[in-house]
């Protein structure tokens, strides 16, 4: 059975930044399962994986634009060290979950200078080119609850 929309698709991966580093991997553990063409992964890695089928590997390198997008500098803003209420130290990478104009964001302190901390509401991948190793390991069809969901439902159900 081809990957297609509609089916679930579980496979283990191996994440890696530009520079070669391992951002993530699901080696020793569960492969990560997903409704394919619900955008329940990045755009691009959903794309390089239409068409393959159960026992597939493939190496795949995602530009930022299919992936967690260009970093936007409007999301990085200096702010006043008062905003931590309750706060007693912070340093950079520190994480708080922020109000915004369109609602709460994760963001990520950056730096820390006197009485200013610069925050960046940016994705931690964002501007990165990803590059996959990926080993498909199962593909099925959904359930219509699934479909109706929008997700894959592990062997239980939710």
């Amino acid at each position: 059975m081809q990957v297609s929309d509609n089916k679930v698709v579980s496979f283990h991966y191996t994440l890696t930044g530009p520079d070669g580093t391992t951002l993530d991997s699901s080696a020793g553990g569960e492969p990560l399962t997903y409704l394919h063409g619900a955008s329940n992964i990045i755009p691009g890695l959903e794309k390089a994986l239409e068409g393959k089928q159960e026992g597939d590997r493939l190496s795949v390198t995602v530009e930022p634009e299919e992936a967690y997008g260009l970093a936007d500098e409007a999301l990085i803003q200096e702010v006043p060290r008062e905003a931590f209420q309750g706060v007693d130290e912070i340093q950079p990478g520190m994480r708080f979950q922020a109000d915004s104009s369109h609602g709460p964001m994760m963001v990520v302190v950056t730096k820390v200078e006197g009485d200013t901390v610069t925050v960046d509401g940016n994705h931690p991948l964002a501007g990165m080119t990803l590059n996959f190793e990926v080993e498909i390991t199962e593909v099925r069809e959904a359930t219509p609850e699934e479909i109706e969901h929008g997700h894959a439902h592990g062997a239980g159900g939710h």
